[in-house]
């Protein structure tokens, strides 16, 4: 079956392709078709051609998403592996593909003595997933230093956008509607004393106190107004909490991890379960930071 008409995608295009093999979790049904582009001229062709009905979604590395067991309908488009390029072109400004790893530009801007940027290291994806939902960790934040950003939108067409045509708060960035991170040009500062040594610091104070040896989507819940959302969880208790094959970390209450046969229905009850316990005990509605996405079986 053709995706488009009149045209055949260069890239690489899947049907029926299990989602659990594209996220971190390693849940999710089916996306109707899975594309990677080989290039950007290839993705525009491809979303000029394809239904002007049909449903599209962007994914990097899926450390950030959930998909339900029932799978993704229409076309789900990965800039892994594609959007990668990365390089200083003017004194303190770096421009990156939407498919760079966060934790590739903390290492490189570190060669450069450019910063701080060794926060990225501590985001588990990629930068088009980064500026999507203005990720961050240990104190930084992606929107702080963006200056512009490439778009596409629906259909294939490109855009320069400046930052300040985004709203962009904790987790949350709102531009204009139905366009996708292409790339993003970046300013640091000069700053000699930036070393991998501190990336390796960080990194491993991270390991201590994450489980980054299981499945898991990273941080569930934002964290409300001056509190923590592992500290309001543990304190309910629901360290350990299981839903079928999915569980609260013991490590980090913070974590939904999959234990190995967990659904994204486990994942998903799990998640509900705890917002309503902290809601209940503490009075204080957390909001997801993971995407759920996609339909149950």
């Amino acid at each position: 079956m053709m995706l488009t008409q009149g045209y055949t995608p260069a890239g690489e295009l899947a049907r029926d392709e299990p989602m659990r093999r594209r996220t971190s979790w390693r849940v999710g049904g089916p996306a109707d078709w899975f594309y990677r582009p080989a290039s950007v001229d290839d993705l525009a062709a491809t979303l000029a051609a394809i239904p002007p009905d049909m449903p599209v979604m962007f994914v990097g590395l899926g450390s950030n998403l959930l998909v339900r067991d029932g799978g993704v309908r229409g076309l789900v488009v990965t800039t892994a592996g594609l959007l990668d390029d990365l390089r200083r072109v003017d004194g303190n400004v770096v421009e990156a593909g939407a498919g760079v790893a966060c934790a590739v530009l903390a290492r490189q801007c570190v060669r450069w003595q450019l910063g701080p940027a060794e926060f990225f290291a501590g985001i588990p994806g990629t930068l088009g997933g980064a500026l999507a939902m203005n990720a961050g960790a240990w104190g930084g934040e992606t929107w702080r230093f963006v200056v512009s950003v490439t778009t596409v939108d629906r259909r294939g067409g490109r855009h320069e956008r400046s930052a300040d045509e985004y709203t962009v708060g904790y987790r949350s960035v709102e531009g204009p509607a139905g366009e996708w991170f292409l790339g993003v040009r970046l300013q640091f500062e000069y700053q000699p004393d930036a070393s991998r040594e501190r990336i390796n610091a960080l990194l491993a104070e991270r390991k201590a106190r994450q489980p980054l040896g299981v499945p898991s989507c990273g941080s569930v819940f934002r964290n409300p107004p001056g509190d923590h959302a592992a500290r309001l969880i543990e304190a309910c208790g629901l360290k350990g909490a299981r839903r079928g094959g999915a569980e609260v970390s013991p490590k980090h209450a913070n974590f939904i991890v999959n234990r190995g046969d967990a659904t994204a229905a486990d994942i998903e009850a799990l998640i509900e379960h705890v917002a309503a316990t902290v809601e209940r005990e503490h009075g204080v509605t957390l909001v997801r930071e993971v995407r759920i996405v996609g339909e149950p079986a």
